[in-house]
């Protein structure tokens, strides 16, 4: 099933491979204007665009028992595949909520990453692209697999789960095209996505959802965004217990903090504690209570989540959100190698422990 930004059904679509384009097909798209037209008549017609590759668990489970232990998690490219499902393996967690996972990508092996982390993890799994990659990626990533190539260009979301997982659908929640222009240093087709499941558990079907909002956008840009995929759950179980896990961005900065050091240094001196606070300064906190949506009970409320070089950061941004639930014992994992003590993403995990009313 795929449901559009505005919540209407569009195609039932599961497969189990998804199609991918030839090393010709993605250069030939690098010589065209770099224009939101441009981008929106190729996303329309890219054949992932629709569709959710699906695999079952090897043993599945049919249904969770009375509770769900569930983890989010930005995998960052999922290049330290063994060593972050041990990770994952060690949180007791049988559902994964992941973000920013590769297929085909040089970057991280032209491995199929959430394939490898479903596989040691005895999950099936739901994947979506959230874009197509005309590059090797960022700056850093360039520069490292200069003599590179894509494979497949892959790059996406998915729900991970031991347990029987229904309906898979893929939620598209902005088709902007601000990545496929060179000024952002990384050419891409695609947009921020959500992966959506359902899951038995308590005697109930539970919606899971696993998002990643746009980094580069505002406050305002990811309250649509979010509203969107809360459009979209709706139409896709009304009513239903929800679980929303993942990569909600809440740095609280926008373009003219971008643009401005300057007012950033004086914002961040006014409060210093908005990056681990970031209610007040982004509205999808408010707009999801309104929806009936709680985060208090689901999250650490103190831990930041991001993930340097040297420690935790200052970012608090990865968050659970659920409607109908009982939430306890939110915890953030710390993504570091537990042999060698390097990071395996710029972002911690975050579980939380949920079961039906």
């Amino acid at each position: 099933m795929s449901i559009d930004a505005q919540g209407s059904d569009l195609d039932a679509r599961a497969v189990s491979r998804l199609p991918t384009l030839s090393r010709e097909e993605r250069a030939r798209m690098l010589t065209l204007p770099e224009s939101h037209t441009t981008h929106a008549s190729l996303l329309a017609r890219l054949p992932f665009s629709g569709l959710v590759e699906t695999a079952p668990p090897p043993t599945p489970v049919a249904s969770a028992g009375a509770a769900l232990r569930v983890v989010a998690w930005n995998a960052e490219r999922g290049r330290h595949a063994k060593a972050g499902a041990t990770l994952l393996r060690d949180s007791l967690a049988s559902v994964f909520l992941l973000s920013e996972l590769d297929l085909g990508m040089a970057r991280s092996g032209q491995r199929h990453t959430t394939r490898d982390l479903a596989s040691a993890l005895g999950c099936g799994y739901a994947f979506a692209v959230e874009f197509l990659e005309l590059g090797l990626g960022d700056e850093r990533e360039q520069a490292a697999a200069a003599d590179g190539e894509n494979a497949v260009g892959y790059h996406g979301g998915a729900l991970l789960s031991r347990h029987g997982l229904a309906r898979p659908a893929v939620v598209r929640l902005e088709d902007r095209g601000d990545w496929f222009a060179a000024e952002r240093g990384q050419r891409r087709v695609g947009g921020r996505i959500a992966v959506l499941g359902t899951l038995r558990c308590g005697g109930a079907d539970i919606t899971v959802a696993a998002v990643h909002l746009e980094s580069h956008g505002d406050p305002e840009g990811r309250a649509q965004e979010l509203a969107r995929l809360l459009d979209a759950i709706d139409a896709y179980a009304p009513g239903a217990p929800a679980l929303i896990g993942g990569d909600l961005n809440t740095h609280t900065l926008s373009a003219a903090h971008r643009a401005d050091r300057e007012l950033l240094r004086r914002d961040l001196a006014r409060d210093p504690d908005r990056l681990r606070r970031p209610r007040a300064w982004e509205p999808l906190f408010e707009q999801a209570e309104a929806r009936g949506y709680d985060w208090s009970s689901c999250n650490d409320p103190e831990a930041a989540t991001q993930r340097t070089a040297s420690g935790r950061g200052t970012l608090k941004i990865d968050w659970f959100l659920q409607r109908g639930l009982r939430a306890r014992d939110p915890t953030v994992i710390s993504a570091v190698d537990p042999q060698s003590g390097t990071p395996l993403s710029d972002h911690e995990a975050i579980a939380v422990t949920v079961e039906p009313p």
